[in-house]
């Protein structure tokens, strides 16, 4: 699903204009791209948790030079979906 379909969908749930349903769409993406940039978590009630998850350096492969890489350790954004969004899902899933 892309943010235009899911803009659309909650226009139509809502009764809401969909450039204001895209204006606060945008407008919260942008506040938990900020609260990460300083390096603050956003947890989301019942749905689970955004914030900064720490990749180990490891040894890769540079595969046409055949010849090891270091690659360095990194911070990336990460997702933790709650156990109650967990198990809805997984309850959901077991059904099919």
């Amino acid at each position: 699903m892309k943010k235009a379909e899911i803009v659309k969908e909650v226009a139509e749930q809502t009764s809401i204009e969909k450039a204001v349903v895209g204006k606060i769409l945008e407008t919260f993406m942008l506040s938990v791209e900020e609260h990460l940039l300083n390096r603050e978590h956003v947890a989301l009630s019942g749905f689970g948790r955004f914030g900064l998850k720490k990749r180990a350096a490891k040894m890769g492969r540079n595969i046409p030079k055949n010849i090891p890489i270091k690659i360095a350790s990194d911070v990336i954004p990460a997702f933790k979906p709650s156990k109650k969004f967990t198990r809805k899902v997984r309850k959901a899933l077991d059904k099919n």
